[in-house]
């Protein structure tokens, strides 16, 4: 039996609800070989994150190059990237052992409000990796952060904003619309010339913690079976939507989402 191999490159969660632990789960799900490189420790749980250990850059680029060297990976997907020179190595050993579909999901900040990626690390993401990749998947938080611009509030703003994304070089970008209120929640597909709107009736769901993970992961897992994009998208959008619907508690603030949901969908 041959699997499609996933690689994430992204931070461990010691709560198992998103980042590392996330994108494994999401990888067994769906049927492809799952491997880690971890960027940094974080001790969290469902209250938020209490602290942050990047890994030293000696110990990221031994990760990146004992995979890239030996197994390789049919899709790359990247989550908490923390530091400028984080970013420099994995840029620098992708292109060195090459890759194939590079899904970037911009990690910068928990949803309780931590930061997690450097100031100095957006601009570093934005001109050195950001044009490596097949799809990028901001929500409208990480999309104003990035582009520096006033919060996006409408379903015309994130139009300009997907422009404007795209405009820093990666192939697609996948804005996330969860955050805008009303009965639907809507995501948008640019690939430069076709725009595609998603739109998915609200869950009413508190138990959300690894949505966005989640669907990075998804995507990537996809593309690495040979998934054209919008095809990838619909299927991690169906995904994470069965596991934010069966998403449980488990401590006394917001639980995860529950990635085996989509196995046992009727």
């Amino acid at each position: 039996m041959t699997l499609a191999k996933v690689l994430t490159i992204a931070g461990s969660d010691s709560g198992g609800g998103a980042g590392i632990q996330a994108d494994l789960k999401t990888f067994q799900e769906l049927d492809t070989y799952g491997m880690s490189v971890i960027t940094a420790i974080t001790a969290q749980n469902t209250r938020g994150v209490q602290a942050v250990f990047p890994v030293q850059l000696e110990a990221l680029r031994a990760q990146l190059e004992s995979v890239l060297s030996d197994i390789g990976a049919h899709s790359v997907k990247t989550g908490m990237l923390v530091s400028a020179e984080h970013i420099q190595i994995i840029a620098e050993l992708l292109s060195t052992y090459g890759y194939n579909n590079l899904v970037i999901d911009p990690v910068l900040g928990s949803t309780t409000g931590s930061e997690l990626t450097k100031q100095e690390a957006i601009h570093e993401l934005k001109t050195t990796l950001w044009p490596m990749a097949t799809v990028v998947t901001p929500n409208l938080i990480e999309a104003a952060r990035i582009l520096e611009t006033a919060p996006i509030e409408t379903v015309q703003e994130m139009e300009e904003a997907v422009y404007q994304l795209h405009e820093l070089g990666a192939s697609n970008i996948l804005l996330k619309g969860g955050h805008l209120p009303g009965e639907e929640s809507i995501d948008l597909l640019y690939d430069g010339q076709n725009l595609t709107h998603f739109s998915q009736k609200r869950i009413n769901q508190a138990n959300t913690h690894g949505t966005g993970c989640t669907l990075a992961s998804a995507i990537a897992a996809e593309l690495a079976k040979g998934a054209d994009i919008i095809d990838a998208v619909e299927t991690a959008k169906a995904f994470v939507t069965c596991a934010i619907k069966e998403g449980f508690s488990i401590g006394n603030g917001a639980g995860p989402v529950n990635h085996s949901a989509y196995r046992r969908r009727s």
